[in-house]
């Protein structure tokens, strides 16, 4: 009894100043502030740096009690709290002051926390576009389950029942660039899987891929499967047709489905890989093929009609189609997508 009555004459020395803190965040969340409102009146409040940091948002966010963004290397923080959401620790928060802890300072953390939480919650993370390749994989694996997908959604800061688009990527230019060019004004996070980069934004405008990117964009609703279908479209992806949307293939996406070792099988196939070895001849081939008129292909090469249809006809000969008719087209067209998806 006389240990709690002893705790409780301490509290009631701090009781008031508790209370004010609670009061003040309590007024931060009415007004609906972002992480960086959030850093900088808490800072103010505690009349000395303050910090946010969130797994994989990029660098912290750090404001000076003066109200200004801290730039100066940080010193070791005199009290941190961590941050949680469902029961899972996203990052933290902590005050970096100079001598000893003030007597508040826990009360302070823990509503700092508390407030950061529910941002996150309400408008998700910063605006990084670089993301936690853990969140993003949870985030579009078939083997996740519906809460654990749609928490790390709301952790990459998209909110629930907002369209989402998956793009699967292949480019030397860095991830980061390529997200920001898509969607300049909507939320939008990348990472890399293996491989290829996933880039998960509300809409993806085809217009804005920078050159030099290889990319299929999923169609679906749900993530999961709209992340199956990018990296099939990626597969169709080719220099002369970089940008690719599944739902733009049709029944060609089938042909994803064959088995290599079917394909590879194949008499047409076999040709294609023949007529592969002279550049110019692919070349012509593609072009009628995504044309399906001897002049329109002329016109895409810059030539003479009559030459096209030169190679065309030893081309045919050398695949032992007959290119100039619908089903010889329609032969040609599948061998050569399906040769292409060999090498992809």
């Amino acid at each position: 009894m006389e240990a709690l009555a002893a705790r409780l004459s301490q509290l009631d020395a701090h009781v008031e100043g508790a209370i004010r803190v609670v009061m003040f965040y309590d007024t931060l969340m009415r007004r609906r502030v972002d992480l960086p409102a959030l850093a900088r009146a808490s800072a103010g409040l505690a009349e000395c740096a303050a910090g946010i940091r969130l797994h994989g948002a990029g660098r912290p966010i750090r404001f000076s009690p003066d109200g200004t963004e801290a730039t100066a290397p940080a010193p070791t923080a005199s009290s941190t709290a961590p941050v949680t959401l469902d029961e899972e620790e996203i990052g933290a928060v902590w005050l970096e002051r100079a001598g000893p802890a003030g007597p508040l300072d826990e009360v302070l953390l823990d509503r700092l926390a508390i407030a950061a939480a529910a941002v996150v919650e309400r408008y998700g993370p910063a605006r990084t576009t670089m993301a936690d390749p853990a969140l993003v994989e949870l985030a579009v694996s078939g083997d996740s389950d519906a809460a654990a997908r749609a928490r790390a959604l709301r952790l990459l800061g998209f909110a629930a029942g907002v369209p989402l688009r998956v793009v699967a990527v292949r480019s030397s230019l860095p991830l980061d660039r390529i997200s920001a060019a898509l969607c300049p004004d909507r939320p939008v996070k990348a990472a890399p899987l293996g491989d290829v980069g996933v880039v998960l934004a509300s809409a993806v405008d085809l217009d804005r891929f920078p050159a030099g990117v290889r990319a299929g964009v999923g169609t679906a609703d749900s993530p999961e499967r709209s992340w199956g279908e990018a990296r099939t479209a990626l597969r169709f992806a080719t220099e002369r047709r970089p940008v690719v949307r599944y739902d733009g293939l049709g029944a060609l996406a089938l042909l994803a489905q064959v088995p290599r070792e079917a394909a590879r099988g194949n008499a047409d196939v076999a040709a294609i890989g023949l007529v592969a070895d002279a550049p110019e001849d692919l070349e012509t081939l593609e072009a009628y093929c995504a044309t399906g008129s001897l002049r329109r292909a002329a016109d895409r090469l810059h030539l003479h009609h009559s030459s096209v249809a030169r190679r065309l006809d030893l081309i045919g000969k050398a695949l032992g189609i007959e290119l100039t008719t619908p089903a010889g087209l329609i032969r040609a067209t599948l061998a050569l997508t399906a040769w292409r998806l060999l090498d992809s």
